[in-house]
């Protein structure tokens, strides 16, 4: 089995959004080259793209862009945690996030509590966020 071939093989089993598009792309490559691949380059590329700082990075652009919109509260909790937990983000990025991207109204109430029952943590922000919703 050539290079071409193998390379193929193994773009063949790749899924999801940017697998896809990676797969696209050097299945193009691959109709406009007229030499091999080179094996090394494409395992290399694999690793870079497919790695777990490229995942922690997509999952951070993701939580940034995130909106609670038409969601149910609890629900966007639970999909707001993961998240979180992928993008591996601090503590207060997190609350700044939440207060960012949660329905206005909400915040605005949260906000309007006395200075004592004020949230601070970011575990007293997502259950004072779901009891309000």
């Amino acid at each position: 089995m050539e290079i071409d071939d193998r390379i193929t093989a193994i773009l063949s089993y790749l899924r999801g959004d940017i697998a896809r598009i990676y797969t696209q792309k050097k299945l193009n490559e691959l109709d406009k080259e007229t030499r091999a691949q080179d094996w090394n380059k494409f395992v290399w590329e694999i690793k870079t793209t497919f790695s777990n700082k490229t995942k922690a990075a997509d999952a951070e652009w993701k939580i940034e862009i995130f909106k609670q919109g038409k969601k149910n509260t609890a629900d966007f909790m639970i999909e707001f945690k993961m998240l979180a937990m992928k993008a591996n983000i601090d503590k207060l990025y997190a609350i700044f996030l939440l207060k960012k991207n949660v329905w206005v109204d909400i915040i605005k109430m949260i906000l309007g509590y006395l200075l004592i029952a004020a949230p601070e943590t970011l575990k007293e922000w997502k259950v004072v966020i779901t009891s309000v919703g």
